[in-house]
């Protein structure tokens, strides 16, 4: 499979320039096979070889006839288990799936044969509803990397689902059931405000059918995601530019993490010996700074880290340029 990048490069051309030409707009041109609505488009690189050359496009598959080798990307392999995308993200953590994953012009994707076999393994609301409620004093009765998948099942089914609900299906501590809910209905209402960036967020519950006594968490989550996203282009390049210098073995994503479900916070382990700090984190409040320990880089609670003991505030504002930060890190080490 090919992506824009990678017909751009086949032209001869930059990416910027070939997505403003829009050559792939063309009537005659072979159609994305990536799913509708994929942020990604992915195409045969058979069928735009032979356009390329004059020739007959070839056919692709009789999507109507499924073969158990189809590689499926998120959305399909959704549909496929009649759940939501983002229901499917919390899914493919699956060792099973993650074994089975293969990329495929940058995008994941999983054969056919792996998701029917998960779909069959999987333990479903059926056998969710038949674990009755948490009896006093026990654990969870679900083990916690199964409780998001099962709860968006649940939520699926009924927007309205409530923690009471959860606790009483999966037979988990109010909390845990709790906690699950809000994650699951703000990512969804970010998801939605992406697509129909007008709404607020108290709409967008609206429009998804999420009851407004039960989602006041959520919505304000929901916001923090959003910046997330937004932020995660810059935190992405601040990361290739650690990499560059040498002070990452790889150049990793940032991991992100929300605090209190209300303020965005990264975190970047500088993993090689000669980096001027163990690990560098950003907060949207107040910028970058650095960390002590690569294990645990950021600090529980909502007042930051004093200065001192590994711990320095870099100048330069709340989003200085990536290169800005590699020089003050310089100075730090200095």
């Amino acid at each position: 499979m090919r992506t824009l990048a990678d017909l751009a490069a086949q032209q001869g051309v930059g990416i910027d320039r070939y997505a403003h030409l829009k050559p792939y707009a063309a009537e005659e041109f072979p159609a994305p096979v990536s799913s509708k609505g994929s942020r990604t488009q992915l195409y045969d690189g058979e069928q735009v070889d032979a356009y390329l050359l004059g020739k007959p496009v070839p056919p692709l598959p009789d999507p109507e006839v499924e073969d158990d080798g189809d590689l499926l990307d998120r959305r399909e392999c959704a549909a496929l288990l009649g759940v939501a995308p983002n229901s499917w993200d919390i899914y493919k953590r699956d060792p099973a799936l993650t074994e089975a994953c293969i990329e495929a012009g940058g995008v994941d994707h999983w054969p056919r044969h792996a998701v029917k076999a998960f779909q069959a393994a999987r333990p479903g609301r059926d056998a969710a509803a038949t674990r009755g409620g948490r009896p006093t004093r026990t654990g969870d009765q679900v083990p916690r990397d199964q409780v998001p998948a099962l709860t968006a099942e649940l939520l699926d089914a009924d927007p309205t689902t409530s923690a009471a609900t959860v606790t009483e299906r999966l037979g988990v501590h109010r909390d845990t059931a709790q906690q699950a809910l809000t994650r699951l209905r703000a990512d969804r209402i970010a998801d939605h405000i992406a697509a129909h960036p007008t709404l607020t967020p108290a709409e967008a519950a609206a429009q998804l059918g999420y009851p407004a006594g039960q989602v006041r968490r959520a919505t304000a989550r929901a916001e923090t995601v959003l910046r997330a996203r937004s932020i995660a282009p810059y935190l992405d390049d601040v990361a290739a530019a650690l990499h560059r210098v040498g002070w990452t073995t790889e150049q990793a994503a940032p991991d992100v993490q929300f605090p209190g479900d209300d303020r965005v916070v990264a975190a970047l382990v500088l993993d090689v010996d000669q980096a001027p700090a163990p690990a560098l984190v950003w907060d949207e409040r107040y910028g970058w700074r650095t960390a002590a320990s690569r294990r645990h880089p950021i600090t529980k609670g909502a007042v930051p880290p004093s200065e001192g003991g590994g711990v320095r505030y870099l100048t330069g504002g709340i989003t200085p340029p990536p290169g800005d930060v590699v020089t003050a890190l310089k100075v730090c080490d200095e």
